[in-house]
């Protein structure tokens, strides 16, 4: 339950625009909370961002997915062009998320949901960013992606379910130690977090249709549609700037962002 449009709005900006970042979403919902005082979000905020995450996400790259969606049903003709080996790269690389998820949910959610945990995998991994912006060739395009790389991103992207992760941070950082460069690597990540955000979005909002709390569709919506402007924003700015800046800032941040939960919940 939402005191004010106030938390509904920051909250999903927070959704918003971490979902793409390569900070970790699981970080920043846990830190605002605990900073202002508020009490949990709920499952339902919870579907309503994601959904308004997803939306972003189909939109910015519409032209892909059905350029994608079109050469993928043509694979099955054996017209093979690279939309087609791209469309089954993202099949394959979610795959991996698929099936730990429906394996090990109740474990993550139980086990692995401690600030501490969060705070020490906001920070490896940020670390495994930066090595991997360092020493990665940066030569190849994610229509170069062959079978292997798109299961060893999608291994990486179940990792991303001990929260604090970050799940566009660690398929970034195994995109980058494969060759491809950052605009690919972004790329690619993106487009991997259609169908990981579909499959999210399906198991808790199965979870709110049996769940017996009233469901305030306002909110929801409110929620929803900020999620989807700041989500929508990130993505075009973090392709637009990733090549200049380099991954350098975003690991900084998440290195003051790992200690300051430390800090607060040691």
């Amino acid at each position: 339950m939402f005191v004010d449009a106030v938390q509904i709005v920051v909250l999903a900006l927070v959704q918003g625009v971490t979902e793409f970042l390569p900070i970790s979403s699981s970080a920043h919902l846990i830190l605002a909370p605990a900073i202002l005082g508020w009490p949990d979000q709920g499952l339902a905020f919870d579907v309503a961002v994601h959904v308004g995450s997803l939306s972003a996400v189909m939109l910015y790259f519409r032209q892909e997915i059905a350029r994608m969606t079109i050469a993928g049903l043509g694979s099955f003709a054996g017209r093979w062009s690279p939309d087609a080996k791209l469309a089954w790269a993202v099949v394959l690389g979610t795959l991996p998320v698929v099936f730990v998820g429906l394996l090990g949910k109740s474990f993550i959610e139980t086990a692995l949901r401690g600030p501490l945990v969060i705070a020490i995998s906001t920070i490896v991994f940020g670390c495994a960013l930066w090595w991997a912006d360092v020493t990665g060739r940066r030569d190849r395009s994610e229509y170069t992606v062959s079978w292997r790389d798109a299961l060893f991103v999608g291994v990486a992207q179940a990792i991303a379910l001990i929260p604090g992760t970050s799940r566009s941070g660690i398929t970034i950082t195994a995109a980058l130690l494969l060759g491809l460069s950052r605009e690919a690597a972004a790329r690619f990540s993106f487009l991997l977090s259609i169908p990981t955000l579909m499959a999210s979005g399906v198991l808790v909002g199965r979870d709110l249709l049996e769940s017996k709390v009233p469901v305030a569709w306002g909110e929801l919506a409110l929620g929803m549609l900020v999620a989807a402007v700041s989500a929508y924003a990130c993505i075009h700015l973090f392709i637009t700037l990733v090549a200049r800046t380099g991954m350098l800032p975003y690991v900084i941040y998440r290195l003051a962002l790992g200690f300051l939960l430390l800090w607060i919940f040691l």
